[in-house]
C-alpha cells in the first residue's frame, strides 16, 4: 500500500459481502477501490471455518450470486471447500485480484469532517477513502466464553472457526462445548475417531433431516448447456422459502406441524428415552435456527459419547465441570460457541463525525437505516448490518439487495457533485428501526420462548429481518435523499479563520 494512497471506495473484508461489493463497483464503472482483507486469501467465514464436516445449510444454487451462477456444484448442499473455491473463482472471473490488499487488517478508521473522507489505518499501511463499505460479516470473530480455570487447562483448546489441523484428535478424550450449526457437523465427523466425546449442551437445538445428495453429471451438463435451468432451480428454491416466511414472522403457531416432524426425527434416531428427553427442546421450533443433519442424532447414541444437558461452568485442571455438577476428564476442548454478532469488534474501530466509535453509538443496541448506514457516520455503509439476517433462507439474497443500495448511494454522491457526503438522519434511522422492531414483536424469534444469538444483551432482536427477501429488496432498491443530510466540504478561504465551536460539519439540507 503506497503512502498517502487515496481511493474512491474502501471495502473491508473479502467474503461474500466484500467480493459482491467489489463486483458491483466494477459493474458500475468504478475501478478506484480496494478490498482490505486481514487474512492472506479471500473467503471470509468460508475460509476461516474449515472444521471437519463444515458445510452450508442452504442449497448450493441459492447460496451463490445471481450474477455468478455455478453449474458445477457437486452436491445440493455444498461443503466448505467447494464454497471457498467458488469465491476464489468469483475473484478471478471478475478480475478482482488487482484490488485485493491481503494481510491488511483495519486497525482504525476515522472520519475527517474537514476533508470529507475516511482516514484508515491498517496493519500494512495508511490510506484514505471517500466511501467505506464494511463487509466484515457477523460470523467473523469467534466468541469463547470466559470459563473459570480455562487458563490452567493442560490440554488443547480451540474454537471451531480456528480449527487446529495440526492437533490429532484420534484417541483423545474431547469435549464439544455448544450445540449450534457448527457443533452438529463436528460431532458426527470426529465421533468415530476419538476415545470419548463429551457434549456440553446448554440448550438442545431442533434438528431436521438434511435432504442432501450428489448432483448428477447429467444435471450439471444441463445447467452448463441451458443456463436458464440453473435460474429456474434457484427461483424454485427461493420461492419455497418466501412462502415459509409467514409462519416465522406472523403465525408461529403454524410451525407446530414442523415441530411434530422434528420430534419424529429424534424418535427415529434416539431409542433411549432418557437421552431423547435431553435432546428435545422446550421452545417453539424456529426460535433458534433450525439445523439440518442426518448424522448428529445417531452419533450421540454411540457408546463413546456422553451428552451433558448443562452448560460448562468451570475447569479444574483437566476436569470439566458442568453447571449441574457433571464432571468429565478431557484432553481437548472444542468451543462451538458462536461469534460476536451483536457486539462486532469492527464497531470499536470506526470513529464517526462526532468523535464517537460505532460501538459507543450502538452501546444500547445496533441500529441502522435500511440495514446499511448509521447516523453520525457519513459515507460509511455495512453489508449484513443490523436486522438483515435470515432465519430460513440465503443471506446472499440480502447481500445482493444491499449491493443495490450501495450502488445507488455512490450514484447519488456523483449526482451531488463536488466534495459531498451523505449522513443518515437520526430520525430516519429511528423510524426504520421502530418499524422493524414493531414487526418483530410477533415473530417466532421473539415469541418462541428461547434465548438465541439473535438477541443482544438487552434482549432485543437486532439481527433478523422480519419479512421476506423481496420486501427487503424493494426497501433497498434506491437511496431516499430525504433520509440523509448532505454534507459539503468548507469552501477554501484566502485567510483561514479559526473554526468556531459547533461548526464541525457544514450541513446542507437534502434537496436544498
Amino acid at each position: 500500500m503506497t503512502e498517502h494512497e487515496h481511493v474512491r471506495v474502501a471495502v473491508i473484508g473479502s467474503g461474500f459481502g466484500g467480493l459482491g461489493a467489489a463486483v458491483r463497483l466494477r459493474r458500475e464503472g468504478i475501478t478506484d477501490f480496494v478490498v482490505l482483507e486481514r487474512a492472506g486469501s479471500v473467503g471470509g467465514t468460508w475460509r476461516d471455518n474449515s472444521y471437519p464436516g463444515c458445510a452450508c445449510d442452504v442449497p448450493s444454487h441459492l447460496y451463490s450470486f445471481s450474477f455468478a451462477p455455478n453449474p458445477e456444484w457437486p452436491r445440493t448442499f455444498s461443503g466448505q471447500e467447494h464454497i471457498r473455491a467458488y469465491l476464489e473463482h468469483v475473484a478471478d472471473v471478475f478480475r478482482l485480484r488487482p484490488h485485493l490488499r491481503f494481510d491488511s487488517e483495519v486497525k482504525m478508521m476515522t472520519w475527517d469532517a474537514e476533508k470529507l473522507h475516511w482516514a484508515i489505518e491498517t496493519s500494512s499501511g495508511h490510506l484514505t477513502a471517500d466511501v467505506v463499505v464494511s463487509a466484515t460479516g457477523p460470523l467473523s470473530d469467534p466468541k469463547v466464553p470466559d470459563i473459570p480455570g480455562i487458563d490452567t487447562f493442560p490440554g488443547k483448546v480451540f474454537h471451531s472457526a480456528r480449527w487446529d489441523h495440526d492437533y490429532d484428535l484420534r484417541g483423545k478424550r474431547v469435549a464439544m462445548v455448544g450445540t449450534g450449526a457448527s457443533a452438529i457437523q463436528i460431532v458426527p465427523s470426529i465421533q468415530p475417531d476419538v476415545e470419548r466425546l463429551t457434549l456440553f449442551q446448554r440448550t438442545p437445538p431442533w434438528v431436521m433431516p438434511r435432504v442432501d445428495r450428489a448432483i448428477s453429471g447429467a444435471e450439471r451438463w444441463l445447467h452448463r448447456q441451458l443456463p436458464f435451468t440453473t435460474q429456474a432451480r434457484r427461483g424454485l428454491l427461493w420461492g419455497i422459502r418466501e412462502l415459509q416466511v409467514q409462519a416465522f414472522t406472523k403465525r408461529p403457531d403454524e410451525l407446530g406441524l414442523v415441530e411434530r416432524l422434528a420430534k419424529r426425527n429424534i424418535a427415529r434416531a434416539v431409542k433411549d428415552p432418557a437421552l431423547r428427553a435431553k435432546l428435545t427442546p422446550d421452545y417453539r421450533i424456529g426460535c433458534k435456527r433450525i439445523l439440518l443433519s442426518n448424522t448428529y442424532y445417531p452419533a450421540l447414541t454411540r457408546p463413546n459419547v456422553d451428552v451433558v444437558a448443562s452448560g460448562l461452568a468451570e475447569i479444574d485442571g483437566s476436569t470439566l465441570v458442568a453447571a449441574d455438577g457433571s464432571r468429565a476428564e478431557v484432553d481437548a476442548i472444542v468451543f462451538g460457541t458462536g461469534f460476536h454478532v451483536t457486539d462486532m469488534p469492527i464497531a470499536e474501530r470506526v470513529v464517526g463525525a462526532e468523535g464517537r466509535t460505532l460501538a459507543e453509538t450502538w452501546s444500547t443496541g445496533m441500529k441502522s437505516l435500511r440495514g446499511a448506514t448509521a447516523a453520525g457516520f457519513p459515507n460509511w455503509m455495512t453489508i449484513i448490518g443490523p436486522n438483515t439476517g435470515l432465519g430460513n433462507s440465503s443471506m446472499i439474497l440480502m447481500i445482493e439487495s444491499q449491493l443495490n443500495y450501495m450502488a445507488d448511494f455512490v450514484r447519488q454522491l456523483d449526482v451531488l457533485g463536488g466534495r459531498a457526503a451523505l449522513d443518515a438522519r437520526p430520525a430516519a434511522v429511528n423510524a426504520w428501526n421502530d418499524r422493524v422492531q414493531e414487526r418483530m414483536k410477533r415473530t417466532v424469534w421473539n415469541t418462541g420462548g428461547c434465548t438465541s444469538w439473535y438477541l443482544d444483551a438487552n434482549g432485543v432482536n437486532t439481527t433478523i429481518w422480519p419479512g421476506t427477501t423481496s420486501e427487503f429488496r424493494s426497501a433497498t432498491r434506491r437511496v431516499d435523499l430525504g433520509e440523509y443530510e448532505v454534507l459539503r466540504a468548507p469552501e477554501p478561504r484566502d485567510t483561514p479563520e479559526p473554526r468556531r465551536k459547533g461548526t464541525r460539519r457544514n450541513k446542507v439540507e437534502a434537496g436544498a
